[in-house]
């Protein structure tokens, strides 16, 4: 039997903001040798959360909206209707009690082997007023859900902002507490997720995509999500048909990527307060030429530091990986844009892929021309800091077979699951921390302060 709309079929109304603005990130001062944790987490499989999870309740009421979100100088709420099309007409207003204002937009569907997705919903929100809690209603005409939000402020070089980061997050009772820890602190403003959402390609079952999106709701329908896309978004199964990629992905999470002239959702940059923020595809084509690559090497160029001072660049597959897990994979990306990253300015680059987490110092490897022999990373404190923050909890489990001896780049690494916080201060100055789940919200197991490159 095919897999069809259903109230059993749980999607969220996540909400995403996104506002533009260039940052410049801090370089991190490199100490004398890196530290492998000494913390070690108790043994344990990670496994998804059961169908009937109080996480995945589906909304009571008719045709009850279920999927929203918020991106771009302008605002996109998505969301889900179930049991008809129903309205794509958004309210909304500074009041909870007067929702003056409507927006409408439109929605699609899709289909994927025996399943059919639910009616999703995308309307666009312009002229909003920046720094502004703003209350939302969907579900016109039917169940009215109301939600709210807080545009980011206005584009400067002193303009303070707090991210959280998030990857590979699955729906686990392990991703269930990362979420629950990342909601705990009051600070957070933007979620910067850096691919692997869902994980229902593991499963070939598309109803897992309702139950994330229902899952992440309680965060993302009040607080903007920045996407990259991962290998789990791929699902490209040609013997089941299935040879569009990314087809759940791209039906279900809408992101302003015209609004910087990509011609793909896939990579694309936002700026937000004082950060200028760059989203690349590690699986769509970047070779010279590309689509991608072009699009790069001219969107480098529209960054402007005196504006936005925190160059932040986000992937799925890291540059730097000393785990024994997807070594290497990274490598053909590096090899084309890590000398742009340098002289560009780029701050930090933050990556997922691997289930763990590790942060370098300031390293290149671009002296390399075949003939020299350089091709090892040195310590340069003109290039960017590479994070990766892999470590969301889902039901592949954690990485936990560390290279030895710990390379000479790697300043920390830790395989348990987590998240991390970057709070930008001012055009000088941002502090990093990363929280594992086992620790309370005040405590950080990995902390820095970085320096941006101006």
């Amino acid at each position: 039997m095919g897999q069809k709309r259903g109230r059993g079929a749980a999607h969220v109304i996540t909400a995403f903001l996104s506002l533009v603005v260039t940052a410049a990130m801090m370089a991190a001062g490199r100490s004398e040798a890196g530290a492998t944790s000494s913390y070690v987490r108790t043994p344990g499989k990670s496994e998804d959360m059961p169908a009937d999870a109080d996480v995945f309740a589906v909304p009571p009421g008719y045709n009850a909206p279920q999927q929203g979100s918020l991106k771009g100088d302008a605002v996109i709420i998505s969301w889900i209707t179930v049991d008809e099309p129903g309205s794509s007409v958004v309210h909304y207003g500074t009041s909870q009690q007067t929702l003056n204002y409507t927006a409408k937009g439109k929605y699609t569907t899709y289909k994927y082997y025996n399943y059919t997705s639910g009616y999703i919903h995308h309307t666009t929100i312009r002229k909003l007023k920046y720094d502004t809690k703003y209350y939302y209603a969907v579900g016109v005409d039917h169940t009215v859900r109301t939600f709210w939000f807080t545009t980011p402020p206005e584009v400067g070089p002193d303009v303070p902002y707090t991210f959280g980061l998030i990857g590979d997050l699955g729906q686990t009772f392990d991703s269930n507490t990362t979420l629950s820890h990342y909601d705990s602190n009051p600070n957070a403003q933007t979620v910067l997720y850096l691919g692997d959402l869902s994980y229902a390609d593991n499963f070939q079952d598309q109803v897992k995509w309702d139950r994330w999106g229902q899952f992440i709701e309680r965060n993302a329908a009040y607080q903007p999500w920045i996407w990259t896309a991962g290998n789990h978004e791929i699902e490209f199964l040609p013997k089941w048909g299935e040879i569009e990629p990314f087809k759940s992905y791209s039906h279900r999470f809408h992101v302003p990527y015209k609004a910087s002239n990509s011609t793909a959702p896939f990579w694309y940059s936002i700026k937000r307060a004082s950060a200028y923020i760059i989203v690349l595809a590690s699986y769509s084509a970047y070779g010279k030429y590309t689509p991608q690559y072009q699009w790069l090497s001219d969107e480098l160029k529209k960054v402007n530091k005196s504006e936005t001072p925190w160059l932040i660049v986000l992937m799925h597959a890291p540059f730097y990986n000393s785990y024994n897990y997807h070594y290497m994979e990274g490598e053909s990306m590096r090899v084309m844009f890590e000398q742009w990253f340098v002289e560009s300015k780029v701050d930090l680059v933050f990556a997922g892929h691997v289930h763990a987490y590790e942060r370098s110092f300031s390293v290149s490897n671009i002296a390399y021309n075949i003939t020299n022999g350089e091709c090892s990373p040195i310590a340069d404190q003109s290039a960017p800091v590479y994070i990766t923050v892999g470590d969301g909890g889902n039901i592949e489990g954690l990485a936990n077979n560390m290279t030895e001896p710990q390379p000479s780049y790697s300043a920390f690494r830790e395989a348990s699951f987590g998240h991390a916080i970057l709070e930008i201060k001012n055009r000088t100055h941002a502090y990093y921390t990363w929280h594992r789940n086992q620790d309370g919200n005040a405590v950080a197991a990995d902390s820095t302060w970085f320096y941006s490159r101006t």
